[in-house]
């Protein structure tokens, strides 16, 4: 049977086949973004109550309004940023939440610039709705805007951009500064700003998060997009969420109907109580445990004789393998896997081209002990 022209832009992720391989050797699965910690218990009893209280059918397709105002509450307590709750559009991830923004906002054949390093499913949704992604790279290990670049794969068909702040992979963190040009640069050519910020809450060394939204140049031209798979260790749930100007949420609606109905109500209820009843206390200790985690494996990576670019967000690391025998990154990296039983994803999955090709990426958001085991696993390839 003859697939459809779409099917063909898309390829199996990367991290989905170093994950199928890292579990037919029963390894350890540094290369997937699941942050493998306890799962709040308000959150986790919040959701059991709305089941057993018979919150189990449809909901608004903009969700529950309890979640979307505690999402705006949220952006008035950690940002001061004053978001009405109509602007919020909850959705099956950040992932739903981003593809009924593009199909809201963005025409086949319209230009859309991602920064390299990029999520690769940012990359692969737009290649689906048939738009055209252009490339502007950030150079390791600061990862620095360039202004120059970005002016010059600005045409006339560009559309939108796509920033993820902190960044998947490479854990920047954009200054306001740069968040500023940023926003000037799309005032100028008049582009909308998709701002992934699902890591706000993952920052190391005192560094803050500075929302697209807290940008006036960016206040009507942004669609923020975040979620709460990492921030309360729930990636299954799939629930998400986008901010947005009124006129935007309504269209996305209209997609988020058709393609997911609505996200699961029980667990809108669970994630709207996590929003509510978790203190300041949490979101530190999240930053300073991942912090730790981060230090102690980039120490195991400099000790196998890599040079980790240390990430100031997320929790993932970018580092060079080019010492490690293989022609290419995917060699290299099940070169790693074999020898130590630690998955990682070959840097090429977040390239358009050959960049990456002697680099991987880690996540080390999981247990101490079994970081702990990795970071020995791995010193045994110096």
């Amino acid at each position: 049977m003859k697939l459809s022209d779409r099917s063909g832009t898309i390829a199996q992720s990367e991290i989905r086949s170093m994950t199928r391989a890292c579990n037919a050797l029963k390894g350890i699965n540094m290369a997937q973004g699941v942050c493998d910690l306890e799962v709040p218990s308000v959150v986790i009893d919040a959701a059991k109550r709305a089941m057993d209280e018979g919150i189990n059918i449809y909901t608004p397709t903009e969700g529950l309004s309890v979640l979307r105002e505690a999402i705006a509450t949220k952006m008035k307590r950690f940002y001061d940023l004053p978001i009405d709750a109509s602007q919020v559009l909850v959705s099956d991830g950040a992932t739903g939440a981003f593809y009924t923004a593009c199909m809201a906002l963005l025409n086949p054949g319209d230009e859309v610039i991602l920064f390299e390093p990029y999520y690769g499913y940012h990359r692969s949704t737009l290649l689906s709705l048939g738009t055209v992604p252009k490339f502007v790279r950030l150079e390791a290990p600061q990862w620095t805007l360039d202004m120059d670049a970005l002016k010059s794969v600005c045409t006339s068909k560009t559309r939108a951009m796509v920033i993820c702040n902190p960044a998947n992979p490479s854990g920047k963190v954009f200054t306001k500064e740069e968040l500023e040009q940023i926003g000037a640069f799309a005032q100028e050519h008049d582009l909308i700003v998709f701002s992934d910020e699902m890591y706000e809450h993952f920052l190391y060394d005192g560094v803050k998060h500075i929302p697209a939204l807290s940008i006036e140049s960016l206040k009507n031209r942004c669609v923020t997009l975040s979620g709460f798979s990492k921030v309360f260790s729930i990636t299954g749930w799939r629930l998400g969420y986008a901010i947005a100007p009124l006129e935007i949420i309504e269209a996305m609606a209209q997609f988020n109907d058709l393609i997911y109905v609505c996200a699961a109500a029980p667990l809108q209820m669970g994630a709207a109580e996590g929003l509510e009843k978790l203190g300041d206390e949490y979101y530190r200790e999240l930053s300073s445990v991942h912090q730790m985690k981060r230090d102690l494996f980039c120490d195991a990576l400099r000790d196998a004789g890599f040079n980790p670019s240390v990430p100031s967000g997320a929790y993932y690391v970018m580092t060079d393998i080019g010492s490690i025998a293989g022609d290419d990154d995917f060699e290299k990296v099940m070169a790693i896997l074999k020898k130590t039983g630690v998955a990682s994803v070959p840097g090429r999955a977040f390239y358009h081209d050959d960049a990456g090709k002697n680099m991987a990426r880690f996540c080390y958001s999981k247990p101490l002990d079994v970081l702990q085991d990795a970071a020995m696993r791995i010193r045994k390839l110096c």
